[in-house]
């Protein structure tokens, strides 16, 4: 006859069991621990830019975006509207739409924002024309909603003269952004040539312009503040004076962030930007969205992408 175990006995029993789950429970834990400690503070998404080359010169399909964003580890899209021109002045804008919406899903991949360019110039000193590039740039808050996007990246170009400049931009902003809001959109400035390069200036006409969904887009490179005879773009003549202190003046309005790189030396650094160092800033604010990777570099621009992404994940484990 089998004798049954005493109370006492079964207690123990049960008692080195629990221990037993608790301290298999404690190790997974520390697993997921770990493996969220290895995580980057931030969310990876590619930047339409950052292929502008192979669609503009070498016949790539910007409707390959979405495909070639999954392809890269990515799961966020940075569009670029002027790379779509030749499609929705054919078929368009509904068109254009339809097809984005299409291809992100088909790869599940989130619709970030719109980096719009060629709508005008919002701090034009004529108001007319001010108000006409508000118009313009409404059909990219309407797509921006309709695809899921939180926000429009839009240029601040018009004048590059400081005092005509910040009245013109602060009412070409805010027009913009009160019908933005309508639709649940931010409207974002980056910092892109001329006066938008110059932080303390932006961030004093973001503050007149005083509205939640109107904030910024810091990138780590893209500190020129004028250029060869006047030109938006080319040969540089005068840079912001402190690129870090630019970054430190933008971040608290920013609701997106652009990981420019251009070089990387032979331990994958940038070799114009401290890595680190932004990243520092960027985590410090608090920002825990998006970074978009936005190469601009020599290298084919796929090994461009992924040498940016790398650096970005590296750097990352580095900080404080």
């Amino acid at each position: 006859m089998k004798r049954l175990l005493s109370i006492p006995i079964i207690v123990l029993l049960l008692y080195t069991q629990s221990c037993k789950d608790d301290k298999k429970e404690e190790l997974k834990q520390d697993e997921v621990s770990n493996e969220m400690k290895d995580q980057p503070f931030f969310k990876l998404s590619l930047a339409q830019w950052s292929l502008n080359k192979n669609i503009r010169f070498h016949g790539m399909d910007p409707f390959d975006f979405a495909k070639i964003s999954d392809s890269l580890g990515f799961n966020g899209l940075e569009y670029v509207s002027q790379l779509y021109k030749p499609f929705y002045d054919e078929h368009g804008i509904d068109a254009l739409v339809v097809k984005l919406a299409e291809e992100s899903k088909k790869y599940n991949q989130k619709n970030i924002l719109i980096m719009v360019d060629n709508e005008g110039d919002l701090a034009d000193p004529d108001e007319a024309k001010r108000d006409e590039a508000v118009e313009l740039h409404k059909k990219w808050v309407d797509v921006a909603a309709t695809l899921g996007c939180h926000s429009i990246r839009v240029n601040t170009f018009g004048t590059n003269d400081p005092e005509i400049w910040h009245d013109a931009v602060v009412d070409g902003l805010k027009k913009l952004s009160v019908y933005a809001a309508t639709k649940n959109v931010n409207v974002l400035c980056e910092n892109h040539g001329w006066l938008s390069s110059d932080a303390d200036k932006l961030v004093a006409a973001l503050k007149a312009v005083d509205m939640d969904n109107c904030g910024t887009l810091p990138d780590f490179g893209n500190w020129c503040i004028k250029r060869k005879d006047g030109e938006k773009w080319g040969e540089c003549e005068e840079e912001y004076a402190d690129k870090y202190k630019g970054m430190e003046l933008l971040m608290p309005m920013a609701k997106a962030v652009s990981a420019k790189s251009y070089a990387f030396d032979e331990d994958g650094n940038e070799t114009t930007l401290d890595y680190p160092r932004i990243l520092q800033i960027v985590k410090d604010a608090g920002y825990t969205g998006y970074i978009g990777v936005e190469f601009e570099g020599g290298l084919p621009e796929e090994d461009g992408i992924l040498a940016t992404k790398d650096l970005l994940v590296s750097a990352s484990k580095t900080l404080n």
